[in-house]
């Protein structure tokens, strides 16, 4: 598996965010994520952008950083919110998110983010799996989905023991 830097409008990556939407829209009976995105928010050094191609050269995972401080929507300075982690259904069960999510949070700590935050929602039970087998623990809500019943937020400090 080969996980590269790429931007947010990608052809790639755009295929895979459709993807996700898809299956965000299935999952919640919605229209899928309407948190507004803009390809800058993961343009080093803040934040970033990776996609993962099997041997093929198909992308088969994508995810990503953004930095977010203290504003009204309930972050706090030094956080980097994880965006758009997904891996296609024929790719999954190989270890790809938890790579991916190895690689945001390495360049999130290197980039000098303190914690590191995401959202997901109580109908993704594998994501719910990965990010608590990952530390990640509860936390107050953030974020666009921040008053939605079904919206779980969860966080993991960054800084090594």
């Amino acid at each position: 598996m080969d996980i590269r830097p790429s931007r947010f409008d990608h052809p790639d990556a755009v295929k895979l965010n459709d993807q996700v939407q898809l299956e965000y829209a299935e999952r919640y009976g919605d229209e899928g994520d309407i948190t507004p995105l803009d390809p800058a928010m993961f343009d080093p050094p803040h934040g970033l952008y990776l996609l993962a191609y099997d041997e093929l050269e198909r992308p088969v995972a994508t995810g990503g950083w953004r930095t977010q401080d203290r504003n009204p929507e309930g972050y706090r300075d030094g956080d980097a919110e994880i965006k758009r982690m997904f891996v296609i259904p024929e790719g999954r069960g190989r270890g790809l998110a938890r790579r991916m999510l190895a690689a945001l949070e390495d360049d999130a700590r290197a980039a000098g983010r303190v914690r590191m935050v995401l959202e997901t929602g109580d109908q993704q039970p594998e994501a719910i799996a990965l990010y608590t087998s990952s530390g990640y623990t509860a936390c107050d809500k953030f974020g666009h989905y921040r008053e939605y019943e079904s919206s779980i937020c969860m966080a993991k400090p960054l800084q090594r023991p």
